[in-house]
C-alpha cells in the first residue's frame, strides 16, 4: 500500500463539506504511478439539508484542481444523492472509488456503502468497461508517437472488467490483474512508463502486437459478460435510499 502524500491529505481535510469517504484513484490506484504523476482523489460528500432545500442546490459536485506545494492534485467529489445515483447506473468508475484500497478518509457510512454496492454489481457493468476501453483506444490512436500510459489504461480497463465478470469483485490494480491473466509483458510496460515518467513512448514495432491483444481482450470481456452469473439488475436500491436519508439527517 502506498503512503498518502501529506499534501493530498491536507486537500481532503479542507473540503467544504462532510465527507463520507475520499479515496485515491488514477495511476496510484492502478499501480503504475510515475514520480511526476498527479494525485487523483475521489469521493462522496454531504450537502447540508438546508442547502438541499433551495430551488437550486449548490455543490452537487465539488472539484478542486491545482498545484499544492509542487504536487498536482485533482480532487472531485459528488453529493451522496448524485453519487448513489451513479452507482445504480452501473458506473464501474464510481465503484472503483468506493472500493479503492487507498483510503484518505472514511466513515461508518462508507463501510455500509461498500456492503450495499456489492449488491449493485451486474453483468451489464461490462458495457461500462467496453465503452471506457473504446474511448481510451481512440485517445491512444490519436497520439504520435504513441505513449505507454494510454495503453496501460486500456489494459487496466479491460482486465478490470474481465475480473469483475468472473468474480463480482472490483480490482483496479494493473500489476495484480496482469499476474492473474498471466500477461508478463504488462509488467514490462509498467516499468518502462515509471522509469521514463509520463512521456514514455511505445516503439512502432510493438503496435501490431498490442492491437491484437486489445481485440482478444475485448472478445474475452464480451464472453465473460455473456457467461457471467452476476444479476441483470442491481438489488441495492432500497438500501441506498435508506442510507441516503440517514446520512442527510446526520444519523449515519
Amino acid at each position: 500500500m502506498i503512503p498518502i502524500d501529506p499534501r493530498a491529505a491536507a486537500a481532503v481535510r479542507e473540503h467544504p463539506h462532510r465527507l463520507v469517504f475520499a479515496t485515491v484513484s488514477g495511476a496510484h490506484l492502478y499501480g503504475f504511478p510515475s514520480p511526476d504523476s498527479d494525485w487523483d482523489l475521489r469521493g462522496a460528500h454531504v450537502v447540508p439539508v438546508e442547502e438541499m432545500a433551495r430551488l437550486e442546490p449548490r455543490d452537487d459536485t465539488v472539484q478542486t484542481t491545482g498545484i499544492r506545494e509542487g504536487l498536482e492534485i485533482d480532487f472531485v467529489t459528488h453529493d451522496v444523492r448524485k453519487f448513489f445515483g451513479l452507482i445504480l447506473k452501473r458506473n464501474g468508475y464510481v465503484l472503483e472509488q468506493v472500493f479503492s484500497p487507498i483510503v484518505v478518509t472514511t466513515s461508518l457510512a462508507h463501510e455500509e456503502l461498500k456492503e450495499i454496492s456489492r449488491r449493485c454489481v451486474t453483468k451489464h457493468h461490462a458495457h461500462h468497461y467496453l465503452g471506457f476501453a473504446a474511448t481510451e483506444r481512440k485517445l491512444f490512436q490519436k497520439e504520435s508517437p504513441p505513449r505507454v500510459k494510454p495503453l496501460l489504461y486500456i489494459y487496466r480497463v479491460l482486465l478490470t472488467g474481465i475480473h469483475l465478470m468472473h468474480t463480482g469483485e472490483i480490482l483496479a490494480h494493473l500489476p495484480s490483474l496482469a499476474a492473474e491473466a498471466r500477461l508478463p509483458y504488462i509488467d514490462e510496460l509498467i516499468r518502462f512508463k515509471v522509469e521514463a515518467k509520463e512521456r514514455a513512448v511505445l516503439a512502432r514495432a510493438d503496435l501490431d502486437f498490442h492491437e491484437r491483444e486489445h481485440d482478444r481482450l475485448v472478445r474475452e470481456l464480451e464472453a465473460a459478460s455473456a457467461a457471467s452469473s452476476l444479476p441483470d439488475a442491481p438489488s441495492g436500491r432500497a438500501a441506498l435510499d435508506d442510507l441516503l436519508v440517514r446520512i442527510r439527517l446526520g444519523k449515519a
